[in-house]
């Protein structure tokens, strides 16, 4: 099968590690005898000669590339932040247009893979109709969770998922959402992401902090997430002073950043906590495997999520996960065994800190539940999907 890949979140030469999920998906399907992909991953236009560190990184981008044998484009688009967001959509489209058929022309794709429901399924859509191929969108969390209930978009994602000739969840939760906004249940698929087994699997403890150079004798958490507030980091901060309060040796290392970071260390500072929890910023990715390793349990208390890799990435490095009831983590953590789940409340975040921090959990089943799921399998759910939705004209 020939297949266009289509979103803006994927890796490239500034953010080898941005999309790593979407990578390791795209990257096995290519790997399954008789595909062809081609990714175009969009990036914003700035003019070069402007001052601006943040936006000025797009400049470095090539418009060609190739990632890990992955052939890559990154047309420009015009972006305009804030109130403009119901034009990104049409503003992606435009900018691909002539990208995406030359490379048509080029191969003769079967179909579009587009991941994120707008603005990118929704530019992959109209690219579909202009060009006469089937579109499937891939939903992965905010994108159905949260982008939904802006007035201005909502229509065009509700024409998008419509349009398109097949769409993926990654949760079921994702795909009830979407049931609820009245599409089809025969038209989407679950396929939940897989975990990088050469990447995340068992260390032991000791070494691994040794590598990082944290303390061996105490007990350890880590949450891993971008500081933004759906992630409830200051939720997560406050429970861990109660579990402080009788254990002050404790530690909690938070890996990511974002907008909310002042807040958070006003938030430490306030709580006389600046000993026992460390805003470590953001970490490549292939470091994570460390510091799950370290931790005796991880954590993330988000208000929303699709299917978060960081939670089967731990369980996949054999620890456990204290995590809030929200999107595909119930869909994940569906034995005591794995985790505890928790409410969105200071105090029942802190009773699971404390549950899972002395118990006694059994690695080797952590491990095993998690590295049953690869990228393979997930490659060859996708395949399959596609082929039962994509006419497959003679050549």
């Amino acid at each position: 099968m020939k297949i266009l890949t289509f979103t803006t979140l994927f890796p490239n030469r500034r953010r080898p590690q941005f999309g790593i999920f979407i990578f390791q998906r795209v990257s096995h399907l290519a790997m399954r005898p008789g595909n062809v992909i081609q990714v175009v991953a969009p990036v914003p236009y700035f003019p070069s000669w402007l001052p601006s560190k943040k936006w000025k990184a797009y400049t470095q981008i090539p418009k060609e590339e190739n990632i890990a044998s992955v052939s890559v484009s990154h047309p420009r688009y015009l972006l305009i932040p804030g109130v403009f967001m119901f034009l990104h959509g049409f503003l992606m489209f435009l900018g691909c247009l002539s990208t995406v058929r030359r490379l048509h022309r080029e191969f003769q794709f079967d179909c579009i893979d587009a991941h994120y429901v707008y603005p990118d399924g929704f530019a992959a859509v109209l690219l579909g109709k202009m060009l006469g191929l089937p579109v499937l969108i891939s939903a992965r969390g905010t994108d159905i969770n949260l982008f939904p209930s802006f007035v201005t978009i909502r229509p065009m994602i509700l024409w998008a998922l419509r349009n398109a000739a097949g769409v993926i969840a990654v949760a079921k939760a994702l795909k009830n959402a979407m049931i609820n906004l009245g599409l089809p249940a025969d038209k989407i698929c679950v396929i939940p992401n897989g975990v990088d087994v050469q990447r995340f699997h068992p260390i032991a403890r000791p070494e691994a902090r040794r590598k990082l150079g944290l303390q061996q004798e105490t007990r350890i958490v880590v949450s891993v997430g971008s500081l933004t507030g759906g992630k409830n980091h200051k939720e997560l901060v406050s429970a861990f002073a109660k579990v402080s309060e009788d254990h002050p040796e404790y530690r909690l290392y938070i890996l990511g950043e974002g907008p909310v970071r002042a807040e958070l260390e006003e938030l430490i500072g306030k709580l006389r906590m600046e000993k026992q929890v460390s805003l470590m910023g953001a970490r490549p990715n292939e470091e994570l495997a460390l510091w799950f390793n370290s931790a005796d349990a991880s954590c993330l208390v988000s208000s929303r999520e699709g299917w978060p890799n960081v939670v089967t990435e731990s369980i996949a490095c054999g620890t456990p996960v204290v995590a809030t009831r929200v999107g595909g983590i119930p869909e994940i953590i569906i034995s005591p065994e794995l985790g505890v789940l928790v409410d969105q409340d200071v105090t029942d975040i802190a009773s699971g800190l404390q549950l899972a921090l002395a118990k006694d959990w059994d690695r080797e089943t952590l491990v095993r539940r998690a590295h049953a799921r690869s990228w393979d399998m997930v490659a060859s759910e996708v395949e399959q999907y596609l082929a039962s939705r994509v006419p497959r004209p003679a050549r």
